[in-house]
């Protein structure tokens, strides 16, 4: 991985992404700086959540926010701020590797009945609310399979895979 240097001292914090991700964050953080100042403050934020539909967003939650950074709140920052979040985050393979112990026959899929059997039954359980929501974006075959690298690929990535 390359390393880039500048933009207020932030030695490696790009070196923790791959550029299409940079370039996402990027995206994100335009959409989010609604004033195009190249900071993000609690009036950007306040405009973001009330295109999204929440109109009643205290400033104490918005003062809460902002006082996450440092600092202001430039793109260095905002990416910083998601590198550290992510830190904590299993990389892909680790997340895979914890779907193929339920795929024994490595066939890159699980029954829809036994994930959803897993996730309603052990330790933080899914509502089925959360699990309407999975299988909307995840849908099983016709056979009742669930392709669980496109799962972890969402996980990690954050958006499907293009098809190659």
């Amino acid at each position: 991985m390359r390393q880039q240097q500048g933009e207020g001292g932030s030695s490696n914090v790009f070196s923790m992404f791959e550029q299409s991700q940079i370039q996402e964050y990027k995206e994100a953080f335009t959409i989010i700086d609604q004033n195009r100042d190249g900071i993000i403050s609690k009036d950007d934020l306040r405009d973001v959540l009330a295109t999204m539909g929440q109109l009643n967003v205290k400033n104490e939650e918005l003062e809460a926010m902002v006082k996450e950074a440092s600092g202001p709140i430039n793109f260095t920052v905002f990416l910083t701020m998601f590198g550290e979040k992510l830190k904590g985050a299993d990389p892909e393979d680790v997340i895979v590797s914890a779907f193929k112990v339920l795929d024994p026959e490595a066939t890159g899929f699980i029954k829809k009945e036994f994930i959803e059997e897993l996730l309603t039954t052990q330790c933080d359980r899914f509502t089925a609310e959360e699990m309407t929501n999975l299988w909307a974006a995840f849908p099983p075959d016709v056979a009742g399979n669930v392709d669980y690298k496109q799962i972890c690929y969402v996980i990690t990535h954050g958006e499907e895979k293009e098809d190659e």
